[in-house]
This record gives structure tokens, sequence and C-alpha cells, in this order.
């Protein structure tokens, strides 16, 4: 069984986190309110963001939930992987031969 490294996946998944985070960032300046509160009321199935969505967010703010998203979600990847790694193994032999 392969080994996953906990650098380079929690890095993806923080990367791909931010990726996401940026979008939602990119979505919300782009459309008008009415459309983004019903894509992210179809997002939350149906709970209503009305109420806590924000529209005047300022750019240092952005920046800051952006680095908070990359190291949450590198910490969630190097979690993810150390458990992949730490509870996948194999019991016994290794695996020889061919593959079915």
């Amino acid at each position: 069984m392969q080994t996953l490294s906990i650098k380079r996946f929690g890095f993806a998944i923080a990367s791909a986190s931010v990726v996401s985070y940026l979008g939602c960032v990119f979505v919300m300046l782009t459309v008008p309110k009415d459309v983004a509160i019903r894509f992210f009321n179809s997002l939350m199935h149906g709970v209503d963001v009305t109420t806590i969505m924000r529209w005047d967010m300022p750019i240092g703010e952005t920046v800051l939930g952006a680095v908070g998203i990359f190291v949450l979600g590198w910490l969630f990847g190097a979690l993810i992987a150390c458990c992949y790694n730490c509870c996948g193994k194999e019991s016994g032999s290794r695996e020889t031969g061919s593959r079915a």
C-alpha cells in the first residue's frame, strides 16, 4: 500500500480550499445580491442565508479569511493523510504477484 505525504496532501487540500474560498468571493463580487442569496441557499440545502450574508467585507478580512482557510485546510489534509497512513496499513505479509 502506498503512503501519502502529509505535507503535500495538506498543501493540496489547503490550496483547493483557498481556490474554493476565492471562488465564493468572486461570486459575491460579480452577481446581484438576490442571485448570490439563491446560489448560497441552494448550497446550504435550503437554509436561508440572507440574515448572515455580509456585503461590505473589507479586503483585509478577505485576505485574513483566505489565510485562515489555508491553515485549516492544511491541518485537515494533514490529518487525512496521517489517518490514511496509520489506519490503512495491511496486516500480515506484503502483497506480491499480479493484481486481479
